[in-house]
């Protein structure tokens, strides 16, 4: 099976995000990157950012994962801010340091989301797609997820198990 990362992009390291992150690790063994220990500033067209944590980050994913899943709690009808700041920032290596931006290409995208309940809102996932067409990215799919009651319901784990299954280990 390929290398695998999960970029955990949540407030809370600890919160449902996490509780299906942790799901999805135990059936894959990919590494997770928690967004919310890192200091990752805004993209600014200055590059005046390059000296916290997402150059030197990004350069470790690029080179060393070729499964990038991308988790993240739904906040008012999107991803979470954290997630976009973080996307955002891959502009850095289109504009400087292209050859770490082109270690993108051919590599695998996924999302996963985690709402409050089963419902998912037309155009959560065009970001994705559109950013991994951009990249040169294969893009995986969209898996939704929620908690009940603090934990993940015996359907959720069914779809975790669907997507690993037939996502990232039939094409990984």
């Amino acid at each position: 099976m390929k290398k695998g990362v999960i970029i955990q992009a949540s407030a809370r390291s600890n919160g449902n995000t996490s509780k299906i992150v942790n799901a999805i690790k135990s059936k894959t063994q990919f590494d997770v990157i928690d967004l919310s220990q890192k200091e990752i500033n805004h993209f600014d067209y200055e590059f005046k950012n390059k000296n916290d944590d997402f150059n030197l980050l990004f350069k470790n994913i690029a080179k060393k994962y070729d499964i990038i899943l991308f988790a993240t709690p739904i906040y008012w009808y999107t991803m979470s801010g954290m997630l976009k700041v973080f996307l955002d920032r891959i502009s850095d290596f289109l504009f400087h340091e292209k050859e770490f931006g082109r270690l993108l290409r051919g590599k695998q995208m996924g999302i996963v989301s985690c709402g409050s309940d089963a419902t998912v809102f037309e155009g959560f996932e065009m970001p994705f797609v559109q950013s991994a067409n951009y990249l040169g990215m294969d893009y995986l799919g969209h898996l939704h997820t929620w908690i009940e009651n603090d934990d993940i319901p015996g359907n959720v784990n069914s779809l975790i198990d669907e997507y690993v299954t037939n996502k990232i280990l039939i094409k990984g």
